[in-house]
């Protein structure tokens, strides 16, 4: 834990246990952890409703933990029906809920179980898709998200080593069926591996490269975050200004995602064009990942990156913690208020338009609460009717996805790695 800190006092630890033995050894780790520093833990047990027995499983888990002395919630996901993007859909589901239930509880630290092996799955699962260097990088110890940091403590160790620790310990687990079945990618790729130790060579070379990587993309996100810094202006309302001249592609791909209010990094080869040339570009009227590309104007020199109102989310209820279009979050304090929505403000009224010297094509953009009627109440980012109405709907330019950075921590890396880890890695992928 100690690389992934600095914690407050008593800290308030969430865990994400699915009942098997990694996620068992981290809660049995973490209670142990935490309760020398004075803190608390609660675990997390999420059932997917998949199977018709996932539901015992889930309560023997809850008993389980309750043995060891950590209270558990169990999490109920409902709608994952079986079909297409199955995996992405559970994943995406899996960590909403569990988002949802640290911010109930008041907890900024969500401590996941994934292991070395589990690292190495994953570079060879985004090497055999084409990832780009950033994806190489594999998962990260620490990823900081909008009011949530999520932890991975157990990165650098071997799944036999927990299991070993839970024998020592006395301590039975479960096996999910899934975790074996050749449907899914990462379980072929585990069979293919035949390490399930996880200490063998091959997984080590992977788990290597991954931190090289991992210390690469560190390094040009240090480039990226000094480079925007100097030169780009990011207004709260959702949009952003760059001066004219050439763009470092990274920089640019950040911007936009952040704009977008997306999870996903847009094409490398349109935005490296644009950015070595954005006056020819924008010059053509560029939308690029959601994204409009406009000279600046009356905002000043250099160029306008704002929504896309063809992109925009549909509007969301006002509930606390609310997110629309991946951008605007009302926070968690915030009381919901029933009968009224989120969304854009569309074609602006002539009462706001004197208000600001923002662009059109911002203000069609910004965040409006309306009631279910459909009549404006408030729009947040001009103040508008009045500063107590503003206050009662406030909302946040925060992007959930786009804006965390990742860390690579020290202690996670292996000590003897060498420039050659990347030969190794494409050796050991070779026979697949």
């Amino acid at each position: 834990m100690a690389p992934l800190g600095p914690f407050g006092r008593s800290p308030h630890l969430g865990l994400a246990v699915s009942g098997g033995a990694d996620s068992l050894c981290l809660a049995l780790l973490a209670l142990a952890w935490v309760q020398t520093q004075g803190g608390a833990a609660e675990a997390f047990i999420v059932d997917h409703g998949l199977r018709p027995e996932s539901r015992v499983e889930a309560l023997a888990t809850a008993g389980r933990l309750a043995s060891m002395g950590l209270p558990s919630r169990i999490l109920t996901l409902a709608g994952l029906d079986p079909g297409s993007g199955m995996s992405e859909r559970a994943r995406a589901a899996r960590y909403g809920a569990l988002q949802a239930a640290c911010h109930r509880a008041g907890i900024l630290d969500l401590l996941l179980g994934h292991h070395a092996a589990d690292q190495a799955e994953t570079l060879l699962m985004r090497h055999l898709r084409g990832s780009g260097p950033d994806g190489r990088a594999g998962m990260a110890p620490l990823m900081e998200t909008a009011g949530l940091r999520l932890l991975r403590p157990l990165l650098g160790f071997p799944p036999g080593r927990l299991r070993a620790t839970l024998a020592a310990a006395g301590l039975t687990w479960a096996e999910d069926p899934t975790n074996q079945d050749p449907h899914y990618t990462r379980a072929r790729l585990r069979k293919l591996r035949a390490d399930a130790a996880g200490s063998g060579p091959a997984t080590r070379a992977l788990v290597a490269a991954a931190a090289l990587h991992a210390r690469d993309r560190a390094a040009r996100e240090a480039e990226t975050a000094a480079w925007l810094a100097r030169h780009a202006v990011i207004r709260p309302e959702g949009f952003a200004l760059l001066p004219d001249g050439v763009w470092p592609p990274t920089a640019l791909s950040a911007l936009l995602r952040l704009i977008a209010g997306s999870p996903y990094p847009p094409e490398p080869a349109t935005v490296a064009a644009v950015a070595a040339e954005p006056s020819a570009a924008i010059g053509r009227g560029l939308s690029l990942h959601g994204v409009l590309l406009r000279p600046a104007g009356r905002l000043g020199p250099g160029f306008l990156l704002s929504r896309e109102s063809a992109a925009l989310a549909l509007p969301v209820p006002a509930r606390a913690g609310a997110v629309w279009d991946g951008r605007f979050r009302r926070p968690a304090d915030m009381p919901d208020l029933p009968g009224e929505w989120v969304g854009a403000l569309g074609p602006v009224p002539k009462a706001l338009r004197a208000r600001t010297d923002l662009p059109a094509l911002v203000m069609g953009t910004l965040p409006a609460f309306r009631n279910d009627d459909g009549r404006i109440l408030a729009v947040p980012a001009l103040n508008w009717p009045d500063p107590d109405r503003v206050a009662a709907r406030r909302l946040l330019f925060s992007p959930a996805g786009p804006a965390a950075p990742s860390f690579v921590a020290p202690g996670m890396t292996v000590a003897s790695i060498r420039d050659g880890a990347r030969d190794v890695l494409a050796e050991k992928t070779s026979y697949l």
